[in-house]
């Protein structure tokens, strides 16, 4: 039973006890009284009768017509004489048949009243004993007609006194809901802090409660500033605040790889004759124009918060546009910039050399690196400051424009041309923690199923991708409802499509009309993504509390920095990015980030996997690291060893 119950049972309670005690208590003060009164009037009409009758010759005939016409008044029960040796004179009795009380009250509440008694003497000796008992039925009567006052009076009293209690509770609601809410915020993974209450005692616990979430949050930013600075040592260049070269390749080999990945760019940029520079200025007058270069490249418009830019050694540096770009227009905008910057170290000499080159997923990453070179080669031997594109005349049988490919969208949305692909997420006891399902689209009857990166572009473009993230969800749901021995699916959410009010609210009620599966759906949502729509994240984040769905994170740690602002979502796990686990087992700056990222994923609860795992080796250094399961093409062959495909 909740507390409130039990203060308006505790308050009913003692107000029925109140009430019920001072009616009772009131009754029987009255029913004392009206005895009391009662049996002076039954002395006193005794005295008075036997007076009467010692003034007079008491012979029996007077003392006959006496009794007789004092009873025939009507105000007493009985009236009896009696001779000194207890004979009879004359007795009166009288019976009320027309009661102004019930019968029930009279039985539960009797009045005893004591009968008046006088004696009768003559002017030599006594001539007997007068008995007097008034009737009772006007003290019933008195008593019972004060019964309505009275619970009239307390009812009253009950009512003030009951609504002065809901005036108290509902000030001490309030509050105190406050407090119960943030705790069963820490329990979902939200840290948040409330305003202090007025009442003295909550407001000491609200104090502890904000205290103690503070030292959390501190120690939280601390521990995520210092892996913070090891994410940046193992990744970035010292000199030029640049990606380095593994991180690069990383980069690349995801966006070539991932099932999302869609089509891309790659610049390769070449500083000229920075060996020249060197032998002329010197060595602290080089890194000043390596700097300069980094900064104009980091700069760069296209690269933004999805692109990548990188000084891959002493002279070479890159940026990896995701998406569709105009590569020239930024490479023209680059270059500029880089003459400009340049100047001041080359003497009119050639700044720099750019080479385009555009690929897709699953292109081979040494062809691609190959043919980007050759173009980079071709650029120098031109001379100057020169751009060149390496052009790769391969036929494409996707849709060519955008009337296309909403052509090709709503046929899939209206028909059967969606469906979800399957890859295993393993625990480290190499148990099926969940199964990833990207969805899949049909370019036509006979054609092949398209990844997600082949479409998703596009379809944001066309403002498409909340139909498609509805139906992701709805053949997910699907199912989980044929496979119940299923653990768990999980369903990638485009971030426009949590932009989307509309989509928010369809999501919600879908997830509320399939309640038993949504246990078991676990939804995620790209770390930049959430970041780049925090607030209706944040929205949603709360909103599917109700549906006892998972959520989380994935390509999780490219802006880590930025953790601090997800202290409040209620997320369930993180899924870090392929970039950082490549290679793992030979990098000990990504492995100190990443032991130190599970340590403080786990101490508010947050599950923590890892994508992208390509060996063996990999997946038992991310164990060592504290990672809580996997996904990935190593992960696919255990999986399938086990049976769990």
């Amino acid at each position: 039973m909740s507390m409130y119950r039990q203060f308006w049972l505790a308050l009913f309670t003692s107000m029925l006890l109140a009430f019920g005690g001072s009616l009772i208590a009131s009754l029987l003060s009255a029913r004392a009284y009206l005895e009391s009164q009662l049996s002076i009037k039954n002395a006193d009409n005794a005295s008075a009768l036997a007076l009467s009758l010692s003034l007079s010759n008491p012979e029996p005939a007077t003392i006959e017509l006496t009794t007789t016409a004092l009873f025939d008044s009507g105000h007493y029960e009985l009236i009896r004489v009696v001779d000194p040796e207890g004979n009879q004179i004359v007795e009166r009795v009288g019976v009320v048949d027309d009661r102004d009380a019930p019968q029930w009250f009279m039985r539960w509440l009797p009045i005893h009243a004591t009968p008046g008694q006088a004696k009768i003497n003559n002017e030599v000796q006594q001539v007997g004993t007068v008995t007097v008992v008034s009737h009772n039925h006007f003290a019933y009567a008195m008593l019972w007609g004060s019964v309505w006052p009275t619970i009239a009076a307390m009812t009253f009293a009950c009512l003030v006194g009951g609504s002065l209690g809901a005036i108290i509770l509902g000030r001490l609601k309030a509050p105190l809901q406050a407090v119960i809410d943030q705790a069963t915020a820490i329990t979902e993974r939200r840290f948040v802090t409330i305003d202090e209450p007025a009442v003295p005692e909550l407001k000491h616990l609200a104090l502890a409660m904000n205290a103690t979430i503070r030292r959390l949050r501190t120690m939280f930013q601390d521990e995520a500033a210092r892996l913070e600075t090891l994410r940046r040592e193992a990744n970035f260049d010292p000199l030029t605040g640049l990606a380095n070269r593994n991180h690069f390749m990383a980069r690349l080999r995801q966006a070539l790889d991932a099932e999302d990945a869609g089509e891309g760019t790659l610049l390769l940029i070449r500083l000229a004759d920075l060996a020249g520079v060197n032998r002329r200025l010197g060595r602290d007058t080089t890194d000043e124009f390596l700097r300069c270069a980094g900064e104009v490249i980091a700069e760069c418009p296209a690269v933004g918060s999805q692109g990548l830019a990188a000084r891959l050694n002493g002279a070479d540096f890159a940026i990896l546009l995701t998406g569709e770009s105009d590569a020239q227009a930024t490479a023209s905008g680059l270059l500029a910039a880089l003459i400009e910057a340049g100047r001041p170290f080359v003497n009119d000499r050639a700044v720099a050399w750019i080479a385009i080159g555009r690929f897709g997923q699953g292109t081979d990453i040494a062809a691609l690196l190959a043919r980007v070179d050759r173009a980079l080669a071709t650029a120098e031997v031109e001379g100057g400051n020169s751009i060149y594109e390496a052009v790769v005349d391969v036929a494409s049988p996707l849709p060519r424009n955008a009337d296309q490919w909403s052509q090709v969208i709503t046929r899939a949305l209206d028909g059967q041309g969606l469906r979800l692909g399957s890859f295993p997420v393993l625990d480290t006891c190499g148990r099926l923690s969940h199964r990833e399902s990207p969805l899949r689209l049909l370019t036509t009857e006979n054609g092949e199923w398209l990844t997600a990166g082949s479409f998703l572009p596009i379809a944001e473009r066309l403002k498409l991708t909340p139909a498609l993230d509805l139906a992701a969800v709805t053949l997910g749901l699907q199912d989980l409802r044929s496979e119940p021995e299923l653990a768990g699916l999980a369903i990638n959410i485009s971030a426009s499509s949590v932009a989307n009010a509309s989509f928010r609210e369809r999501l919600l009620h879908l997830l509320g009309v399939h309640a038993e599966e949504s246990s078991r759906l676990w939804l995620e949502i790209s770390e930049s993504g959430a970041l780049r729509h925090l607030a209706a994240f944040r929205e949603l984040c709360l909103a599917l509390r109700a549906s006892n769905c998972r959520i989380g994170l994935e390509h999780f740690g490219h802006q880590f920095s930025q953790i601090g602002v997800l202290h409040d979502l209620g997320l369930d796990y993180l899924k870090v990015d392929a970039s950082f686990v490549r290679g793992i087992d030979s990098n000990r700056g990504n492995a100190a980030f990443l032991k130190g990222l599970t340590g403080i994923a786990h101490s508010i609860g947050l599950q923590v996997l890892a994508e992208g795992v390509a060996t063996e080796q990999e997946w038992l250094i991310l164990m060592e690291l504290g990672f809580d399961g996997a996904t990935g093409p190593a992960i696919s062959v255990l999986a399938a060893k086990a049976n769990h495909v």
